[in-house]
């Protein structure tokens, strides 16, 4: 690809921002002022920038690595991508000549390349499964031991979900997070990572403000649902089976793989004490599927993959069966992130809620699907705000989340009354924006 295709624009450079913070600080060295024997080349961006300390900082960006634009920077700051990159990314993306075309990388940035496709290239090698044993007998046994593990896990967590609704859901709010710690444990024992996580999600439920005993009691019921799922799993329709033990986080064999030019819908991060996730909704031009990859990263850093809003990139997705058929997996890509002109297609809020309910019969256990919403505007309600279908009674409330985060009053900025495109989640808790893009054309805003 010639390097005016993969132009990215200032909003889509800062897309990749782990945090507001670096939002700022990567605008600040967007210039050319600190920057040095910059140059570009290959999907690579390379540079040199001024710090404080007496050399400067050696930065390279790889927009056309197969696991996603990644970079290195000598700095010692442990964001993904870190101040230096984003400004560098932002002085190439000007095209005012301050990042010239170059033969190629200094060695500093040739020798980090090198070793990163180098270890990509033995990644895409190995074949599912060539890490473990190839006795397919010993591997059957390995499962059936887990599966007794896990058996035994629901089991206690129904006999401790048992023990707390006979004593009243305000033990729970008196013993405070070390019952739930201590379960969550045990489901980790269990070999149960799906049963642990949503035991350690009951234990912030009593601290959440009020209206808590109603959450807690519908989040109780969805794990013994989940619970049930698997004590009764062998009476079950294969697609929910599935989705029961996806939902348990086990192993799944089979799955699909898609290659399509696939669109970044929107990138955001959650975080707790120990892990930081990132969610990346992709939708491909020609299946029309929309997709979600999760990349992960140790508390307080960011994960490394990271993919610019509103840029396609050719690549193969995997998609295993189960969990609402939505997740996938970042496989290969075949050429770096470029503009693209087209758009998921739009629905109206009546038709997202019936999505909704629709996608419940096969995951009971899914909190949101991903959906467009086409020509709504942001309109308040009381205190509150919903996307209301323009020339419609019908409207979609946004969560609470969405209505506590700066991106709403963007999008109220970008639709000023007028009709807008937003994708977002749909769930049961309202609608959560997540990008908008004005009527005709006109380039995707992130709002989170």
């Amino acid at each position: 690809m010639t390097e005016q295709e993969v132009r990215w624009t200032a909003e889509q450079v800062l897309s990749l921002a782990p945090d507001a913070a670096s939002r700022t600080a990567g605008g600040k060295l967007g210039h050319a002022g600190p920057w040095s024997g910059a140059g570009s080349g290959e999907g690579t961006v390379w540079g040199l920038c001024k710090g404080s300390g007496s050399r400067p900082y050696q930065t390279v960006v790889d927009l056309a690595g197969a696991a996603g634009p990644a970079s290195k920077c000598s700095c010692p700051s442990r964001k993904f991508p870190c101040k230096h990159a984003l400004g560098l990314l932002l002085l190439w993306a000007r095209g005012d000549g301050s990042v010239p075309a170059a033969a190629e990388p200094p060695d500093w940035a040739e020798q980090w390349l090198a070793g990163r496709r180098e270890r990509a290239g033995t990644k895409q090698t190995r074949t599912p499964g060539s890490s473990g044993s190839a006795d397919p007998e010993a591997a059957r046994r390995r499962a059936e031991r887990r599966a007794e593990r896990v058996t035994a896990g629901a089991t206690e967590l129904e006999q401790r979900l048992a023990d707390l609704l006979r004593g009243g859901l305000a033990t729970a709010e008196q013993r405070g997070y070390g019952l739930w710690d201590e379960t969550a444990a045990r489901m980790v024992d269990a070999q149960a990572p799906g049963l642990a996580a949503r035991v350690r999600e009951l234990g912030a439920i009593p601290a959440s403000g009020a209206g808590w005993p109603a959450r807690l009691l519908e989040e109780c019921a969805l794990l013994h649902l989940l619970d049930q799922g698997w004590l009764h799993h062998d009476r079950l329709p294969d697609a929910l089976a599935a989705t029961v033990r996806s939902r348990l986080g086990l192993p799944a064999a089979g799955g699909e793989r898609v290659r399509d030019r696939w669109l970044v819908l929107a990138q955001y991060d959650t975080a707790d004490a120990k892990l930081t996730t990132r969610r990346i909704w992709v939708h491909g031009a020609a299946s029309g599927r929309t997709r979600l990859l999760l990349s992960y990263g140790a508390a307080g850093r960011a994960p490394e993959l990271s993919l610019p809003v509103g840029l396609a990139l050719d690549a193969e997705l995997s998609t295993p069966p189960g969990a609402g058929g939505s997740r996938s997996a970042l496989r290969e890509r075949f050429a770096p992130p470029a503009p693209a002109a087209f758009r998921p297609p739009g629905t109206t809020t009546a038709e997202a809620a019936a999505r909704y309910g629709e996608a419940l019969r096969d995951d009971p256990w899914l909190e949101s699907i991903p959906v467009t919403l086409d020509r709504v505007i942001p309109v308040p309600d009381g205190e509150l705000w919903q996307l209301a279908d323009a020339g419609t009674d019908c409207a979609l409330p946004l969560t609470r989340a969405a209505r506590s985060r700066p991106g709403l009053w963007r999008l109220v900025a970008l639709s000023g009354g007028v009709p807008v495109t937003v994708f977002g989640e749909c769930g049961h808790r309202g609608f959560t924006p997540l990008t908008a893009w004005p009527q005709g054309a006109g380039e995707a805003v992130p709002l989170c």
